[in-house]
């Protein structure tokens, strides 16, 4: 006997039934996903999504994306397809950071600090548009250098730039101009070589000009005498010693011990979408960065961040710093630099609020922002440190390894400023030299 095969109608369901039922059931789980936040519909499912696009600038401290690509990490928290691609300049990161990866732009980046703020903000976007980010780490802390040019070598500049100001005068009375290049107005590397030349009594707004310069294009700068100094991260400036260009004046390092540096920033509307693929990237950041802070990866660290496809140098004009010795380039070497690039150690990877709060108050100092801007709100929505703490619990970080707070406390600088998270306007006010009145 032939087997029959059952019709809806045979157990008493009609086709418009079925397409009903369909409905509603389709209505319903609709419905659910609109009630729960993004990615909590599928509880037991791995990240929403297999990969982002994620931005670099050719520089050591965006080490720890190149090793958690090179590694394999991404691929073990099941986000495989991360892309890790090479930016021109940080211009070119906060365009591809607007365009977003749906309009052929990028999801997220190794990143200076202050550029989410000022991107959240409107302040450095076409027509003033903001576009939502969020700081989920901070990638370093320390070892940006101070560059200066050859012809100012019998000065042996070092943390005080006050005999610097001496020389620029008498250059501008030849009627030569003098130039300082950093690599982002209102970026990390604008404000550290404003503070140091500030506390040397030199305006950099009227005693110097500020230029933008790519990183990886200022040693050839340098060279054909485009600036006097720079501020940027390594290689470039071991670089600039090894070519015998000019020397390093100062590790950031000395000018604020322990300040935070690059963060990982992505935009917030990637993350509220997949929170799984999220975490899961920011897991596999976090493990690169414990691995690239331990001394015995040093030299293969180097190895890695030199390769063609990331810092396209050679292995030896990164390598020393990396491992934490400092020639100068003026006589000074300093073997087992304090001041050596901190990817984990030092609560290095948390972002603290405290440390963003600072970057902001320094951006009001030279009118990157309106004096009574409400950087608390701002800080609010861009800092996502409970995303790092999520992540490290996971991770199975020890709790010595995650602060208690989210400030890190009074800061204090070089010159002897001190910085109160709790009191902004007090360290403003203590400033010389500022364009903003307090």
């Amino acid at each position: 006997m032939t087997k029959r095969t059952r019709r809806p109608s045979d157990i008493g369901l009609s086709r418009r039934q079925l397409l009903k039922a369909a409905g509603s059931t389709a209505a319903l789980l609709a419905a659910a996903k609109l009630n729960f936040p993004a990615g909590a519909f599928a509880q037991d499912a791995g990240p929403e999504v297999k990969g982002a696009k994620l931005g670099f600038i050719a520089l050591s401290d965006a080490g720890p994306l190149f090793v958690a690509k090179d590694k394999g990490l991404f691929a073990k928290y099941g986000v495989p397809d991360v892309d890790v691609q090479k930016q021109a300049s940080w211009g070119t990161t906060r365009d591809n950071l607007v365009l977003g990866s749906e309009g052929n732009g990028i999801d997220g980046a190794h990143i200076l600090t202050p550029m989410p703020y000022l991107i959240s903000a409107g302040k450095v976007t076409q027509n003033n548009q903001p576009t939502p980010m969020y700081i989920l780490a901070r990638l370093n802390l320390d070892a940006q250098c101070i560059s200066v040019a050859k012809e100012y070598a019998d000065l042996k500049l070092g943390t005080d730039a006050a005999p610097f100001k001496a020389a620029l005068e008498k250059k501008k009375a030849s009627g030569k101009s003098v130039k300082a290049a950093m690599t982002f107005p209102g970026g990390t590397h604008d404000l550290w070589i404003r503070y140091w030349l500030a506390a040397g009594g030199i305006d950099p707004d009227k005693d110097i000009e500020t230029i933008v310069v790519p990183p990886p294009q200022m040693v050839a700068n340098m060279k054909v005498g485009t600036m006097d100094c720079f501020c940027v991260g390594e290689p470039w400036n071991l670089q600039l010693v090894h070519q015998d260009i000019g020397y390093t004046a100062v590790n950031t390092g000395e000018i604020w011990n322990k300040h935070p540096e690059k963060s990982f920033g992505m935009r917030a509307a990637f993350v509220d979408k997949y929170p799984k693929a999220t975490k899961a990237i920011l897991m596999a950041v976090l493990e690169a960065q414990q691995w690239a802070d331990k001394a015995e990866n040093k030299q293969e660290l180097a190895t890695i961040m030199a390769k063609r496809q990331w810092i396209n140098c050679p292995v030896e004009d990164v390598y020393d710093r990396t491992a934490g010795k400092f020639d100068y380039g003026n006589g000074k070497v300093v073997e087992n630099s304090p001041h050596i690039m901190k990817y984990w150690r030092d609560f290095a990877s948390y972002p603290f609020q405290s440390h963003d709060l600072w970057f902001l108050t320094e951006d009001i100092r030279w009118g990157k922002y309106e004096a009574n801007f409400d950087t608390k709100a701002l800080i609010a929505k861009v800092n996502r440190e409970d995303m790092w703490r999520d992540a490290a619990k996971t991770l199975g970080v020890a709790a010595a390894d995650i602060p208690a707070s989210t400030s890190r406390g009074k800061e204090t600088f070089f010159d002897g400023k001190v910085f109160d998270p709790e009191n902004p306007a007090a360290y403003l006010k203590s400033l010389a030299i500022k364009r903003v009145e307090v």
